[in-house]
């Protein structure tokens, strides 16, 4: 029950929100007067829809039950959502969603020999992580590259807590600004798929306290989920490496992802690479109840 409750909870947070965003010349209604709302009133939003005010008040107040498809992508095409949003909604919407609460945590148990094999045989940083950003494992070329961030304890790595926590993220990462409002967007769909995760819950609250960033990205409940793209790092010793990255998720794992990241080419990054390549090997990173990554 009390699940289900922090879901509704959840979908009312995510339905004002958005609510907040759309002008009311942009759904074609006058706009002009004296308005205490930002964005389309909830009268607006229900009449838009096709449901009544009653039940759309209910919806977001977290006292209604769960809305069927056909309502929920009535709402999220007159809330003007992107597919990921959309999607997002319908999470939030699905009577069952608390039940995949109750899978193991992402962090236990350890990692399959053949995957640490395999993660220390790739030429490229890799990261095992799970959703909520804790790493799991790196390879040797990523633990030169990211390792140790300062005052973490090995085998409680978590690149969230780190990316705005941390002072020194903010050189680390040269795209800080626009990191940090992905990464937000991507807690925040975890956290609509996984209810019950207390540790999530935990984590989010100790950002909310600890980042007046990202409690301000957390508010306004943007969602978002990264597959691919670019970063780039400020290394203290080789300079600025630039990178491609893939998020390639595990099979049967739908918590857990291997990301990989490549160099771009014709560029110092791979000089660079070759460079911290070439040092000793750094202290091991062993995350808690896991075996020490092989060569």
């Amino acid at each position: 029950m009390g699940d289900h409750r922090h879901g509704h909870r959840d979908l009312g947070e995510f339905l004002r929100a958005r609510r907040a965003l759309i002008a009311p010349q942009s759904a074609g209604l006058r706009g002009g007067g004296r308005r205490r709302v930002a964005g389309l009133r909830r009268e607006e939003i229900a009449q838009l829809a096709g449901i009544s005010v009653e039940y759309y008040q209910r919806l977001e107040q977290g006292r209604a039950n769960s809305p069927s498809g056909e309502v929920v992508d009535a709402l999220a095409s007159v809330l003007r959502l992107d597919e990921v949003e959309r999607e997002h909604l319908h999470v939030l919407a699905r009577p069952g969603r608390a039940r995949r609460s109750a899978t193991a945590d992402p962090c236990e148990p350890g990692l399959r020999p053949e995957l640490l094999r395999l993660l220390a045989q790739l030429r490229v940083p890799a990261v095992v992580m799970t959703d909520r950003f804790d790493v799991l494992a790196l390879n040797p070329i990523a633990k030169r590259l990211f390792m140790p961030p300062p005052a973490v304890p090995a085998g409680h790595v978590n690149l969230a807590r780190f990316l705005y926590l941390a002072p020194e993220a903010r050189t680390f990462y040269v795209e800080w600004p626009a990191i940090a409002i992905a990464t937000a967007g991507q807690l925040r769909a975890t956290a609509g798929r996984y209810p019950g995760d207390e540790v999530l819950v935990e984590l989010i609250d100790e950002l909310r306290a600890g980042s007046d960033v990202f409690d301000r990205l957390w508010v306004r409940a943007e969602v978002d989920v990264r597959t691919h793209g670019a970063k780039s790092f400020r290394h203290p010793a080789v300079g600025t490496l630039s990178f491609t990255y893939e998020t390639l998720e595990l099979p049967g794992d739908d918590r857990r992802r291997l990301v990989t990241f490549v160099p771009v080419p014709d560029g110092p990054t791979e000089a660079a690479l070759q460079l911290l390549a070439s040092w000793a090997e750094p202290a091991p990173f062993v995350p808690a109840d896991q075996s020490p990554l092989p060569g």
